[in-house]
């Protein structure tokens, strides 16, 4: 998962890709089956999203996924998260956020998707005590996410994943996100 703080600047890059994509010939996102009911091992795909920044603030996620084609054009899935945080300029700012999600998808045309999912991450929320000191407790925090994404094949099976979603149940005070709007490139095959 990649985000930016930069609404304009997300929003930019998003926008150059999808026109630079768009123009392309389109190759199938999956296999065509001659079969109506493949073995579910034909329908799996994998991927997943990473995300790596050194320095120091260390920054490190990895998002694995699973899913499955239900339809020709729905497929719904499972995922994890992991996150790595340290910041070298605090002392003891180093944080490890963990979680899964549940995922949605329906192929509204061959690589254009609207995309929902539920996210459950367990991560230390900071709280101000009455004496103005900063107390952390670990908590479960939801993330309701719907939007949209663009699908460039690679070959049969595989692909790049560009996704703009909304976090409908953002919380400045709790959420792991800076703002409700989130950017996502991933991977599938």
């Amino acid at each position: 998962m990649l985000l930016w703080k930069s609404k304009s600047a997300a929003l930019t890059l998003f926008t150059v890709v999808f026109i630079c994509f768009f123009n392309g010939e389109v190759n199938a996102q999956r296999v065509i089956y001659e079969d109506e009911n493949p073995p579910l091992t034909e329908r799996l795909y994998y991927g997943g999203n990473f995300s790596l920044q050194l320095g120091n603030i260390t920054y490190i996620d990895a998002s694995p996924l699973v899913g499955a084609m239900i339809t020709d054009k729905y497929s719904a899935g499972v995922g994890a998260t992991y996150q790595y945080y340290n910041n070298k300029f605090y002392v003891d700012g180093t944080s490890h956020v963990y979680g899964a999600r549940i995922f949605n998808r329906y192929n509204v045309f061959r690589q254009i998707f609207v995309h929902a999912e539920y996210e459950a991450l367990n991560l230390e929320v900071p709280y101000t005590l009455a004496n103005n000191e900063i107390s952390f407790s670990r908590e479960w925090i939801p993330g309701l996410f719907a939007g949209a994404g663009y699908f460039v094949p690679f070959g049969d099976r595989g692909g790049m994943n560009f996704m703009a979603l909304y976090n409908f149940s953002y919380d400045s005070k709790r959420s792991n996100y800076n703002e409700p709007y989130v950017l996502r490139v991933g991977f599938v095959f």
